[in-house]
């Protein structure tokens, strides 16, 4: 008779789990995860070119939406928010300014309020919104700047949601392989739900990404933003 076995484990890309003899007895070895020398080469170049294409394309839009911000409502153009990145560096994430200047002071009067299960905060009518930030986050034209994040080399143009420090922070081990590979403007999670999405959910797809990871992913990734950003799936 023979014997299968089904291991607790999910969504492990199968080329990086062997089986090996330690003291005779037969044990599964799950390697980690990388990109190897010439992927990661690969996705840098393809990063560079894409983004710097898509900045002076997107140049007018983003100059004419950087004059909508600052007439909209009073503070910078630019919103900055520290966030996590490969190997748990710390970056300075970009952002148009789509809320108040004063929105992290006002989110704990709003936290009985949080519609999301983790440690995001996710409201879907979210008072702290300003008009012409409503409009930005619907069509996600408020993550355009990121591109240059991209482009200096703290994101990638695909990848797993940027974390905020203290995210990271209640991360549990198996968890932290998102940090394996450089976050993304879009990702997996983004074109499944957004903000639609649990918080577990979306953390569940980012580790499918860091495991199985391939440009050719990428490319059908960008595709489908293009389609989730038109309909406006899971935007708020």
């Amino acid at each position: 008779m023979g014997l299968i076995m089904a291991p607790a484990l999910t969504d492990v890309a199968g080329p990086r789990i062997h089986t090996q003899q330690v003291a005779g007895l037969p044990l599964i070895h799950v390697t980690t995860p990388t990109l190897e020398g010439g992927q990661r080469v690969a996705k840098r170049l393809f990063d560079i070119v894409v983004s710097a294409l898509l900045i002076l394309l997107a140049a007018p839009a983003m100059a004419c939406v950087a004059v909508l911000v600052k007439l909209d409502s009073p503070g910078p153009i630019l919103f900055r928010q520290e966030r996590v990145g490969i190997e748990g560096r710390h970056f300075r994430m970009l952002k148009f300014r789509s809320m108040v200047v004063d929105a992290e002071s006002k989110l704990q009067e709003l936290a009985d309020q949080n519609e999301g299960s983790g440690p995001l905060f996710k409201m879907k009518n979210d008072p702290r919104i300003t008009r012409i930030g409503g409009a930005l986050r619907r069509f996600s034209i408020d993550e355009l700047p990121q591109l240059f994040n991209v482009f200096s080399g703290s994101m990638s143009l695909v990848g797993p949601r940027p974390p905020l420090p203290r995210e990271v922070e209640a991360y549990e081990s198996d968890v932290r392989r998102r940090l394996l590979v450089k976050p993304g403007v879009t990702g997996l999670w983004q074109v499944s739900g957004r903000s639609n999405l649990s918080w577990q959910d979306s953390v569940r797809l980012d580790l499918y990404y860091v495991e199985n990871w391939s440009l050719a992913g990428d490319l059908v990734i960008i595709l489908r933003t293009v389609r989730a950003v038109f309909h406006s799936t899971g935007a708020y």
